[in-house]
């Protein structure tokens, strides 16, 4: 039994090791490609923070719309919704498209990150450019 805990442990080490090495990478200055990974995987996450903030407006906004009236229509909220749903698998496959110019290299994911952060930066304009349509 003690052999099944040593994995367990051996990760959690590892995890807690990591954690503290990503506090001091510098992305301004990263030059290893774990960095660079890192560093776009950093970018990739603010960037879908920003994002859901943007739809939560648009959702607001949407509502707002449907309150308005327009009966028998398809609820905005509704349609916001669907099309963020489909959004989503479209930048999924668009970027995973996009790395294959690095097809098993090490940079893959590093060119992934940076195309998830940028298509999600414009669908996250969409958004805002939505909600500020009854301002």
């Amino acid at each position: 039994m003690p052999f099944a805990l040593r994995p367990a442990a051996v990760l959690a080490v590892g995890l807690w090791a990591s954690a503290g090495a990503a506090q001091q990478i510098d992305c301004a200055a990263a030059v290893a490609q774990v960095e660079l990974t890192w560093c776009a995987e950093q970018d990739y996450l603010r960037a879908d923070a920003e994002l859901n903030a943007a739809y939560a407006a648009a959702v607001a906004a949407a509502r707002q719309m449907d309150a308005a009236g327009g009966a028998g229509a398809v609820p905005v909220a509704e349609m916001l919704r669907d099309a963020q749903r489909a959004w989503i698998p479209f930048r999924d496959a668009a970027c995973a498209a996009e790395a294959q110019v690095a097809r098993g290299g090490s940079i893959m994911g590093q060119i992934t990150h940076q195309c998830l952060a940028r298509v999600t930066r414009g669908r996250t304009l969409d958004l805002t450019i939505f909600a500020r349509g009854l301002q």
